[in-house]
């Protein structure tokens, strides 16, 4: 798969841009791009690509991505209930190297630049800080002139102060060049499983998606994302399963939702819901009812 460069238009009053988003479908290509972005995903689930690296996002989630890292966020588009889900984020992008070169070639920013350069792939940030560094987003969003700049040296500062509770997005050992095949083989995978979640998915239709032997992509799929391929699918499908939940909200709909997200028993269903989300499906609608009057 072709990496895309990306080129924005930025206006000649500002060194920073704030992009808000909504949209059925985030850019659905793999692309790079010389400025940082900071992305809070206001609504939506989905995948993230990264490098070489590949895991889910949610709603809340808050991702740094490092200067001319290929990457993707692609969204959940639910098949099994016919709809298209409507995401919304709003991101921060900014270049050290180009109109906010002096800025960072201050002695007082050294140490900024010191820490971007330690975590130069990206990183997420943790859900205790996520709406904290959301808030100092905003307020770049709402500012202009000398104001804009001053928020977004908070906002630097703010990212520093957090810097040992980050999760790297993406490995120190990844090389720009190795994004064709496996950026490629990620979307691919990906895709398969977004498109056939609520059907019967073996190891080896996903392995023959992956063009890999099964043991070679236990490996990769493991080395890549974290999970095994299983607990992969599992979360998919819980994760469609809670939305359809709380659309639904009936007790006796829990078993007809299990099968739609592709689960074939249903005591199974309540054993993965539970150790994901931490509560059974009974317990999730009766909590969401509660919260939600």
């Amino acid at each position: 798969m072709k990496v895309f460069p990306f080129t924005f238009l930025v206006s000649e009053d500002k060194s920073v841009v704030s992009e808000r988003f909504e949209s059925p479908n985030f850019y659905p290509y793999l692309h790079r791009h010389e400025e940082w972005q900071i992305t809070y995903i206001e609504h939506g689930t989905g995948t993230l690509i990264a490098g070489n690296d590949m895991q889910h996002f949610k709603s809340g989630d808050l991702f740094v991505i490092g200067s001319g890292l290929p990457h993707l966020f692609k969204n959940a588009i639910d098949e099994a209930q016919n709809q298209v889900n409507l995401v919304s984020s709003h991101s921060i992008y900014f270049d050290v190297d180009a109109k906010l070169g002096p800025l960072f070639s201050l002695p007082e920013m050294k140490t900024v630049k010191k820490f971007l350069a330690r975590n130069k792939n990206g990183f997420k940030i943790s859900e205790k800080h996520a709406e904290m560094i959301y808030s100092l987003m905003k307020a770049i969003d709402k500012s202009i002139g000398v104001k804009l700049l001053s928020n977004f040296v908070d906002l630097m500062l703010a990212l520093q102060t957090i810097e040992e509770q980050f999760t790297p997005i993406c490995s120190d050992m990844f090389k720009l060049g190795k994004i064709d095949s496996d950026g490629d083989r990620l979307v691919r995978i990906v895709n398969y499983i977004s498109d056939n979640y609520h059907k019967a998915i073996t190891l080896e239709d996903v392995s023959d998606i992956a063009f890999m032997t099964p043991q070679a992509f236990c490996r990769y799929f493991k080395k890549h994302t974290g999970h095994t391929f299983v607990s992969y699918l599992n979360e998919v499908r819980i994760n469609y399963a809670r939305k359809s939940l709380i659309l639904d909200g009936k007790l006796d709909h829990i078993s007809s939702i299990a099968y739609k997200v592709g689960f074939s028993s249903i005591p199974n269903f309540n054993r993965v819901f539970k150790s994901i989300v931490g509560k059974s499906p009974k317990a999730y609608i009766h909590d969401f009812e509660m919260l939600t009057g």
